[in-house]
């Protein structure tokens, strides 16, 4: 298939460079890896956001990365693009015009609306991953969610051919927000198996214990902290406001000393940091990569029960579902967790089992493209034919 992928704020290209992790960028640049080598033409169609970046970039992976030259080419915040939109989509009309995708993927609202308006007339069928709801982030807090962003997205659930969930809890948002059921399919995230994977390097750690947590959600494992001794935590990720506001939370509960914020880890560096911890701990609505990676390697994952973890972490099996929310019941968890070399050695082996098995980049883009092939209504059949040919 000829597949055209829209991820109008995040680049693929830093993350084949080693640049710093993500969420997007990283989930875009081996979607279309795995894609490319399952023999599709993909080309990534991307903000161009600094005048010394090509106009397109042949990737080592076999795909293409057009820059479209939509305003300033700087780096512009997701959420604020809208006034840049209209060229974005103009741009993207003009090249599909041109030369028609099979098929069009956009990820994140502001890629979405862009498609729709872009393929709306040509008879090309967008498919749509959202990555996070809007409603869904206001109600949890985030008041620097734009009006805009509310209404464009229920737009876009209206109008895109299928929309990829990537849990089952993300489906039931995509219902409320007015999707309907049967255009949904749940994806999940997947992983590249060879770059995380048991076998590696790992980081030396001072303490006999480590955890790694997600900037997102460690501030229930700080307080936990409290109860979990000889341990170290080590935070990845987070804005400067939010290391700021966790390093004031470790020093007020006692623990300053046995928590590391190492900010933002290159994609190069992770699976050394992940393969070093006991337990990755995920005590929040984290992105859903974040235990994949840590199971990819190999280590426990003791997640809140909420989101994707739900989907991914197998209770008593790959590591531990907790309730979201309460320290205490964490520190409970972990305290015996962290003794116990033999169930740590289990859950470890089973999780690196089911990642190879069910969330391989591989297994992901051959269920994606199932999602591509049912909006632009060609049957499966058709699809193993042409692998078989």
């Amino acid at each position: 298939m000829k597949i055209a992928v829209v991820s109008a704020h995040a680049s693929p290209l830093p993350v084949l460079g080693d640049a710093e992790e993500g969420g997007q960028d990283v989930h875009v640049a081996d979607l279309a890896a795995a894609l490319a080598a399952a023999g599709h033409d993909v080309t990534v169609h991307t903000r161009r956001d600094s005048p010394r970046t090509p106009g397109v970039v042949r990737t080592r992976h076999g795909y293409d990365v057009v820059h479209v030259p939509a305003g300033p080419a700087s780096p512009v915040h997701p959420d604020e693009m809208l006034p840049h939109l209209d060229e974005f989509t103009r741009c993207l009309r003009s090249q599909w015009r041109a030369d028609r995708p099979d098929v069009v993927h956009a990820h994140y609202w502001t890629s979405g609306v862009a498609s729709v308006l872009a393929a709306n007339g040509l008879d090309v069928p967008v498919v749509q991953t959202f990555h996070s709801v809007g409603a869904v982030e206001r109600q949890s807090g985030d008041d620097g969610v734009p009006e805009a962003r509310l209404s464009t997205e229920r737009l876009i659930g209206r109008e895109a051919s299928r929309v990829v969930a990537h849990c089952t809890d993300e489906k039931a948002q995509l219902v409320q927000l007015g999707v309907v059921r049967t255009r949904i399919a749940v994806v999940p995230p997947g992983v590249d198996v060879d770059r995380f994977k048991p076998e590696g390097p790992r980081l030396n750690r001072p303490l006999r214990h480590r955890l790694v947590s997600p900037a997102a959600s460690a501030g229930d494992v700080i307080t936990a902290l409290r109860a979990v001794w000889d341990t170290e935590l080590v935070v990845v990720g987070g804005r400067a406001e939010d290391v700021r506001r966790l390093r004031e939370h470790a020093g007020a509960s006692g623990v300053g000393d046995r928590v590391r914020l190492v900010g933002r880890v290159p994609q190069v560096a992770m699976p050394a940091l992940l393969r070093s911890a006991d337990v990755v701990v995920c005590a929040g609505a984290d992105r859903a990569v974040t235990p994949l990676e840590a199971m990819a390697c190999g280590v426990p994952v003791v997640a809140a029960a909420v989101g994707g973890s739900t989907d991914i972490v197998v209770d008593g099996v790959t590591g531990l579902l907790v309730p979201p929310g309460d320290p205490r019941v964490l520190a409970r968890v972990l305290r015996p967790l962290l003794v116990d070399d033999a169930r740590r050695d289990a859950y470890g082996i089973a999780a690196a089992d089911r990642v190879e098995a069910r969330f391989s980049t591989v297994r992901i883009a051959a269920e994606t493209v199932r999602v591509y092939r049912q909006a632009a209504g060609l049957p499966e059949a058709v699809e193993a034919s042409a692998h078989e040919g």
